[in-house]
């Protein structure tokens, strides 16, 4: 059997040890805007827009300006996808691959690196507010994990402040009403180093009275503007000063809850729509103060989102061309719109379709702030990062010299999917039966309710090319039989797996149910603990973690 052409390379740890140069000529400020499960079919510039009864002209004007990136990956839910973003490395490196409840605590490991603790490095102010859903405890916060400022900070995802409200779970019991009350905490500010404060708390109605201590979802973004302008504000009166602005805004997760002023505003007049209405608008808004300030000739902007589209709520659902949805390792849960916008230095209008994706955020921020990444992490262990810069690509200066992707759902340490130059691998098949509606049909509604089903030794095999919905299998097809490329993909993911032995990772921060613990699973490990033990080793019964 021959080797094909294209030789599988797993992206090299980013060392930097050769930064980019800043065509600038100085630090750029930073402004990274992440919105939340906004659909890949959704915006303008993906064919949405106008076109789907929700107008996104501002997104349009960011498109239209800078760079659309059309192969860009997140990850396939909320927590994962941020941590990946903040961190430059895949989730199951710093456990982050779910989140615990409220009140259960836990969340980022304070000995990883974040965007905010490594632009810190190189001299910058940094900022953030909106959605973190990296967990609640103290030294998982945005002030502790290399913020400057953290002001409106939301620590779980939309529906998470439902759980206490009669108006939605009338049914519930008031014992556990309470206790979701008591221990779901509500906007969050604070200064680095500080202790942080509760500003007030957030329910799921149509209420904006801080004074009394609670505003409801759908006011929440409108704060989280306001913050990001402010921060602008502020940055403006010290040009000397360097900043990165972290700006995540709570729309579209679902339950959408579009502001009074946006309600039946979208040409649909659905929730959803009114809300990605909404959306465009918060984030023209920021754009705008921008512009205004004078800032955008030398701030690189990034716009993107943490996963795909979650079709498993739909109708209060975004939409994608492309087969599954959140929750799955199809393109549908991870591919996601992305734009990056730097007037004079990211050419206008440009369509981009290298692979790239959350993971290089850290990378290139730190290559133009001329930084190396850290060896060690925070608590001066060795550590490895999954990050790429993607400033040549920007720059118009080369090609990504990423050539894979790998894809992860809670609980896998092997990829569930992994994509090498146009042909993808689907290991995992979870969310293949979904609705039908034909023989070849697309699922559409089926994500984290359907259940992990894994293949033996023959995957699913598509060339994303020809083939982006994932509908054809061509691995042992007649006429384009491909079994060939296994070689590729054992050999990316072989390399993967070799830099888990050097880099562990780390426990996972919270876990999800994954199936029984047998009667038989356990005996055998009680009787392999009682031998250990018998030769001096201790090997402890699961924590649950």
């Amino acid at each position: 059997m021959n080797r094909p052409p294209v030789t599988p390379t797993i992206p090299p740890q980013a060392t930097l040890s050769k930064p980019a140069v800043n065509p600038a000529g100085t630090k750029p400020n930073i402004l990274l805007i992440v919105s939340d499960d906004t659909g890949f079919g959704d915006l303008g510039p993906y064919g949405g827009g106008v076109g789907r009864g929700m107008p996104t002209p501002n997104i349009d004007r960011m498109a239209a300006d800078g760079m659309t990136f059309f192969s860009f990956y997140a990850q396939p839910s909320c927590t994962p996808g941020r941590a990946a973003m903040q961190t430059g490395r895949i989730p199951n490196r710093s456990g982050m691959t779910t989140v615990a409840f409220q009140g259960q605590g836990g969340g980022l490991p304070k000995e990883e690196w974040t965007l905010g603790s490594v632009l810190k490095k190189a001299g910058y102010k940094t900022y953030f507010t909106g959605k973190w859903h990296l967990g609640e405890s103290d030294y998982a916060l945005p002030n502790a994990q290399g913020y400057d400022v953290m002001e409106h900070a939301f620590l779980y995802h939309a529906n998470a402040y439902t759980y206490g409200d009669p108006e939605w779970f009338p049914d519930m019991d008031p014992k556990l009403r309470k206790m979701f009350n008591d221990v779901t905490k509500g906007s969050m500010s604070g200064l680095a180093g500080e202790k942080p404060r509760e500003d007030w708390k957030v329910n799921g109605e149509y209420v904006n009275t801080p004074d009394k201590g609670v505003v409801g979802l759908p006011f929440l973004d409108s704060y989280i503007e306001r913050s990001g302008i402010r921060f602008l504000e502020e940055a403006a009166r010290n040009p000397e000063q360097p900043f990165f602005i972290n700006i995540n805004f709570m729309k579209v997760h679902q339950p959408n809850l579009p502001a009074p002023e946006f309600k039946h505003k979208s040409m649909s007049k659905t929730k959803y729509a009114d809300s990605l209405v909404e959306l465009d608008a918060h984030i023209g808004n920021v754009m705008n103060k921008l512009r205004e300030l004078g800032l955008d000739k030398n701030t690189l902007v990034f716009y993107t989102t943490d996963n795909g589209a979650w079709q498993d709520v739909y109708p209060d659902a975004g939409y994608t061309p492309l087969r599954g949805t959140k929750g799955t390792v199809r393109e549908g849960g991870n591919r996601v719109p992305a734009i990056a916008v730097w007037p004079g230095y990211i050419a206008p209008g440009i369509r981009n379709h290298d692979i790239l994706g959350g993971l290089d955020l850290m990378a290139t921020f730190a290559a133009l702030a001329g930084l190396e990444l850290p060896k060690e992490d925070r608590g001066g262990a060795p550590i490895y990062f999954d990050s790429i810069d993607m400033s040549p690509v920007l720059f118009g200066n080369g090609k990504s010299t990423r050539d894979s992707w790998f894809y992860f759902t809670e609980d896998e340490l092997t990829p569930g999917a992994a994509r090498v130059g146009n042909y993808k691998a689907v290991f995992n098949l979870r969310g293949d039966d979904g609705a039908h509606t034909g023989g070849l049909a697309v699922d559409s509604n089926l994500g984290w309710k359907g259940p992990q089903k894994y293949v033996a030794t023959v995957p699913q095999i598509f060339d994303l090319w020809q083939d982006p919905q994932e509908r054809y299998d061509v691995f042992m097809n007649n006429y384009t039989e491909h079994t060939w490329t296994m070689v590729v993909f054992n050999d990316a993911i072989s390399a993967l797996m070799k830099t888990y032995v050097k880099y562990p990772p780390r426990k996972l921060q919270s876990e999800s149910y994954s199936g029984p613990i047998t009667l038989t699973q356990y005996q055998r490990l009680k009787y392999v603990r009682e031998n250990l033990e018998k030769n001096g080793v201790n090997l402890p019964l699961p924590s649950g973690n």
